[in-house]
């Protein structure tokens, strides 16, 4: 239900784009979220952004990474810049949505998609 994608191996102080798209019938997505998980390491939320744009980041990210959506495509984005290596993990979305005017708001979780940044 939700396809993650974009990771990939990259140089410190590179950049990546990550994409997490929903699919079947959708009515709205009321907040999209970004995990991390290192190995070794606990689940980390890295940033957020609700219906109404109000954004939202880790400290660690602040200034480097940017969420966005496209409510057309609903599609969310996580734009990752001067990257290093502590952001290397398994990056997870997930997404609020509701399917129907009449149903419930039910929780998504994508595959993760892998990030590894070089030094």
């Amino acid at each position: 239900q939700l396809q993650a994608s974009g990771g990939g191996l990259v140089q410190a102080g590179g950049s990546l784009r990550l994409s997490c798209a929903a699919s079947g019938s959708i009515f709205s997505i009321n907040t999209w979220r970004w995990y991390r998980q290192a190995p070794g390491r606990q689940r980390e939320l890295v940033a957020v952004i609700t219906r109404l744009d109000s954004v939202n980041y880790t400290e660690s990210v602040k200034g480097r990474f940017a969420i966005s959506k496209d409510d057309a495509k609903n599609t969310a984005y996580l734009q990752m810049n001067s990257l290093k290596p502590e952001d290397t993990a398994v990056y997870l979305c997930n997404a609020e949505i509701r399917r129907s005017r009449w149903s419930i708001i039910e929780n998504y979780w994508g595959q993760g998609t892998q990030v590894t940044v070089s030094s």
